[in-house]
């Protein structure tokens, strides 16, 4: 376009030659704006394909949340129909270990009895070992005193 916009227009120029000139920075013109108006729809057309493969992802996306939303709900109906047939089954169990339990409370308390036993049975060990210790120092002393006065004599 620039190249053909300065052309000098003098009275000397020939009709043809001048129309010849018009006539290029016409074309010139004219292509310069079919490929700015090109570039423009590439740009259009390269965010519609965006937006157009965004909404492919999001509606895959959310059909599959639907299908496993209805999974879901399958499940805890079936769940729910299973809970309300093993409510007899749930009590049996529960009474069974209710039942254990109650075994078990009372071995507990046995056994902390046993525990009390040798732990009144240990102490009483230690206050006759103390006893037997004082016992056999008093017959120490006793036998060093004897020994001593028989080294006198």
């Amino acid at each position: 376009m620039q190249k053909y916009s300065n052309l000098e227009s003098s009275d000397h120029q020939h009709l043809d030659a001048e129309m010849q000139g018009n006539m290029r920075l016409f074309r010139a013109q004219r292509n310069f704006y079919i490929s700015g108006f090109a570039l423009f729809l590439l740009i259009v057309i390269r965010r519609l394909v965006q937006l157009i493969s965004e909404l492919a992802t999001v509606l895959a996306t959310s059909e599959a949340n639907f299908r496993q939303a209805q999974s879901a709900t399958v499940a805890a109906k079936s769940l729910l129909e299973q809970q309300g047939s093993g409510d007899e089954k749930n009590k049996m169990e529960l009474e069974e270990l209710k039942s254990q339990i109650i075994q078990l409370e009372k071995e507990l308390a046995r056994e902390k009895k046993d525990k009390e036993a040798v732990k009144s049975q240990a102490e009483s060990l230690n206050k006759e070992y103390d006893r037997l210790a004082e016992e056999h120092s008093v017959l120490q002393k006793k036998i060093t005193i004897a020994s001593g006065d028989k080294k006198d004599d």
